[in-house]
């Protein structure tokens, strides 16, 4: 039996079917497109069965495949490890060209490699497109080609080039006659291995965005855009998202382009995965103490501004972005516990977790990374709750008992600061 010549559209991080830049080119190829989304084991054998972003995941798909029915066409879905999921496409069909967008993370990269060499032993052509970012790898750096350290040169590069190469829509609406004509069986959630959990990713919105800057801080007024699980998936195009930020406020594309300087530091020194990208700091001592860990988990450390942005966390899988530096300010300084364990258990609760991001700012925190917080700068927690949450209308939606006569503190403040930078100072190498 004559094996279907076909192309393949592998969605990864790119969940949507508009402004996509590999299925723009994917749709122009001259065989019909599959498209294809596999759920990897290496990645959902870590996670809990009711992980809330393989839910995610698994809604959105199921979105696309009913938009894909529109055209004839279906979502064609597997499960297992990536290599054998190929090598038994390679087997069903004559595949003639794989399309996908990049991944830049270690993990991706490795595996995209292996995929590429047991495409191209199958006589498969692979082309790999930039999407889920603006500028990529290479693109911004400094003069003499090495990569930028620090945020705010990368950021005035970023923007000049930026000015000067403006954005395209890729449009793929008037191509989508060219899909492969197909009903593929859509898997539940169950059949993947998966539960729905209580845990729900909320959609996004740009409302309010103007005024950014001044309401940004401020937790209880609830006014950030719950973007980022969208750019993660990609169920959004970044594109779009900088140019609607261009357009709104400056400080909002700022944010933008530091998820972008975070990559590329990724992509550029891999070790930030779990080492210092600051190796004179790998002398620090820390406790490491699983009692106290296990406390700021919980959100019961008796700092309010805290516990609350833990316990946020831990019942919705998100924490606002100033209550999280001071979390993990909490964590590394007055608790002297190593990012790594904070940064873990982030990338286990959040839904917006991104592997560069999460890594930098825990860094940032520690005053570990490029560009980092420095060593001595330890928030002071009643002090940002002052600040940031003068009336108590954030902590008092987290803890419910936090009027009806809540804990001591677990550490002092001004014990744990003088502690912290002692430590530092005598575990830097000079």
């Amino acid at each position: 039996m004559t094996k279907a010549a076909v192309s393949f559209f592998w969605f990864r991080r790119d969940l949507r079917l508009e402004d996509n830049v590999g299925l723009f080119y994917a749709l122009q190829s001259e065989f019909p497109v599959i498209p294809l989304f596999i759920f990897d084991e290496a990645i959902l054998n870590s996670l809990p069965k009711d992980d809330a972003r393989v839910g995610f995941i698994h809604e959105t798909l199921s979105k696309i495949n009913e938009a894909l029915h529109l055209t004839g066409s279906s979502l064609l879905i597997k499960k297992g490890k990536t290599q054998e999921v190929w090598q038994s496409l390679l087997e069903e069909f004559d595949v003639k060209e794989v399309f996908f967008n990049k991944d830049y993370e270690p993990y991706a990269i490795q595996r995209d490699g292996l995929i590429y060499e047991l495409l191209e032993k199958n006589n498969s052509i692979s082309f790999a497109f930039k999407d889920q970012v603006v500028f990529e790898e290479r693109e911004i750096t400094k003069a003499d080609g090495l990569p930028y350290t620090v945020f705010t040169p990368y950021k005035n590069k970023w923007l000049e080039q930026f000015r000067k190469n403006p954005i395209r829509e890729y449009d793929t609406s008037g191509l989508f006659s060219n899909f492969y004509k197909s009903n593929f069986s859509f898997p539940s959630l169950e059949q993947i291995g998966f539960v729905e959990s209580s845990i729900k990713v909320k959609p996004y919105t740009l409302e309010g965005l103007a005024n950014y800057q001044e309401t940004r801080d401020f937790p209880a007024e609830d006014a950030t855009s719950y973007l980022s699980p969208h750019l993660r998936f990609g169920t959004v195009s970044v594109r779009k998202m900088v140019v609607f930020a261009d357009k709104t406020n400056a400080v909002f594309l700022s944010e933008l382009i530091w998820r972008e300087f975070f990559m590329q530091i990724l992509y550029h020194f891999p070790k930030v995965v779990t080492q210092n990208f600051r190796s004179a700091y790998d002398g620090i001592q820390w406790r490491n103490n699983e009692e106290d860990f296990k406390r700021w988990c919980e959100g019961k450390t008796g700092y309010p501004m805290v516990d609350a942005g833990m316990r946020q966390l831990n019942q919705t899988g998100y924490m606002h972005n100033r209550v999280r530096m001071v979390v993990a300010s909490f964590l590394c300084k007055h608790l002297l516990i190593q990012w790594q364990w904070g940064e873990a258990y982030f990338a286990e609760k959040l839904l917006d977790y991104e592997l560069s991001a999460n890594v930098g700012n825990w860094q940032w925190a520690a005053g570990t990374g490029c560009d980092a917080a420095p060593y001595f700068r330890v928030f002071n927690p009643d002090i940002q709750l002052k600040k940031f949450d003068e009336k108590g209308i954030y902590i008092r939606k987290w803890i419910p008992e936090f009027d009806l006569g809540y804990g001591q503190p677990m550490v002092n403040h001004a014990m744990a600061r003088d502690r912290a930078i002692a430590t530092y100072k005598a575990g830097i190498f000079k």
